[in-house]
């Protein structure tokens, strides 16, 4: 091939040994389309350089901006690493702090557990000292109440018997047709036996039948069939002889232990 760049030496030329100068004819009309195709070759070369140059331009633009696009996402995954691990840390914080929190109130009940335990065996302690210490009492207490039984049981049955015949004496004051002398009998009665009886003598009888005898003239209506409607005194007087039986048997176990 001809070598463009170097018209010298190209392998096509004019034949000097023909005759009447045809060979420079020919040779000029070779040169012509030599020279388009030169042209033709630099503008073609020159062109792909402003194309290669502009690709490359936007070629180096793309990158650019996918290098600012990945940054942009770097930044924003970093960005939300940096969150998530301040989140974390701050819950991790949080748990740690619950967590002491726990031990400190779990250490604080075991102590105060500890301590209750402790004043529960003291006062175990003390309660059996103090049981061993009235076992000897109570013992004593219950021979006392066991030795006042047959006193009470007398002195129930004493004021059993008084009730009953002060409400017939009632009945009979309150009555228009019962005679008087019967009423009379029957406070001959009770009066001798408080006097003789020596439960009744404990119990002072005497004294609060005759005030019974002088000032009880609570009478129930006309048609009254109920004893219990009859007297008021006599009622309060034996509910008084009745506490005054069981305040006796304590002072008496009381004044018997006591002794001892």
């Amino acid at each position: 091939m001809n070598n463009l760049n170097d018209p010298p030496n190209w392998n096509i030329r004019p034949n000097s040994r023909a005759d009447g100068g045809d060979g420079s004819r020919w040779n000029y009309a070779l040169l012509v389309p030599m020279l388009g195709l030169a042209a033709f070759r630099w503008i073609w070369s020159r062109e792909s350089q402003k194309e290669i140059e502009k690709e490359r331009e936007a070629h180096r633009q793309r990158m650019a901006a996918f290098q600012q696009e990945l940054e942009a996402k770097y930044r924003a995954v970093i960005s939300e690493s940096q969150r998530a691990v301040a989140h974390l840390s701050l819950e991790l914080e949080k748990e740690q702090n619950r967590t002491t929190s726990y031990r400190e109130a779990l250490i604080s009940q075991g102590r105060k557990l500890v301590e209750e335990k402790k004043l529960l065996e003291q006062e175990r302690a003390q309660v059996m000292q103090e049981r061993r210490q009235v076992q000897p009492l109570r013992s004593a207490y219950l021979s006392c109440l066991g030795q006042e039984e047959d006193w009470q049981r007398r002195a129930r049955l004493l004021l059993k018997d008084v009730e009953a015949a002060l409400s017939e004496r009632q009945s009979i004051y309150c009555s228009l047709l019962l005679p008087r002398s019967r009423r009379l009998q029957i406070e001959k009665n009770l009066l001798s036996r408080a006097s003789a009886d020596p439960v009744a003598a404990d119990l002072d009888m005497a004294a609060g039948l005759t005030d019974i005898f002088k000032h009880d003239t609570h009478c129930g209506d006309v048609w009254n069939t109920d004893r219990c409607q009859n007297g008021r005194l006599m009622w309060l007087y034996l509910k008084y002889w009745e506490l005054t039986v069981e305040l006796k048997k304590f002072e008496k176990v009381e004044k018997a232990i006591l002794e001892k």
